[in-house]
């Protein structure tokens, strides 16, 4: 971590495998870097799966019901557009319906490089640390990346708030 990095802006996400470590980007996605924040912060991502998983493409979680059809109790999210990022290894985005006013609580975060997703999702952060355990999150099947029995995130929190 350098001098210059906010402690504030680290997320810690612990996986059967380890731990990974994610920098938020409030400097292109504020509100939804604070939403992350403050549902990691009340424990509201503690046991929720990787319900979508998708070989070479992303695994996303942060849905209680594991249906991918739900989200906190806390409104959704404008979109955060930005071309000063773009959807890279290691880059987690805001998962959300059609609407592109609909983010919540879900998230992905990407296997691979996918420029059709530049413009079109909120990038909301970075995998800085473990994405080696992100490599070995349970595969979906067929297009949909649904997965049985899927992995969970065991704990996620602020790192400002393990001290």
């Amino acid at each position: 971590m350098s001098a210059t990095e906010n402690k504030s802006d680290l997320i810690n996400m612990d996986l059967k495998t380890g731990r990974v470590v994610i920098r938020l980007r409030p400097d292109i996605a504020p509100l939804a870097a604070e939403r992350i924040r403050t549902l990691a912060a009340e424990g509201f991502y503690d046991n929720t799966p990787f319900h979508r998983v998708i070989h070479g493409f992303m695994a996303q979680g942060g849905d209680p019901t594991g249906t991918g059809t739900s989200g906190s109790k806390l409104p959704d999210l404008k979109a955060e557009f930005t071309n000063k990022a773009k959807f890279e290894r290691g880059t987690v985005g805001m998962a959300r319906t059609m609407n592109p006013d609909s983010a919540n609580s879900q998230f992905f975060i990407m296997f691979e490089p996918s420029p059709h997703l530049d413009g079109q999702y909120t990038i909301v952060g970075q995998v800085i640390e473990g994405m080696d355990h992100i490599d070995q999150i349970k595969r979906g099947a067929g297009q949909s990346g649904m997965v049985q029995e899927p992995d969970r995130i065991i704990k996620m929190r602020p790192a400002d708030a393990e001290a």
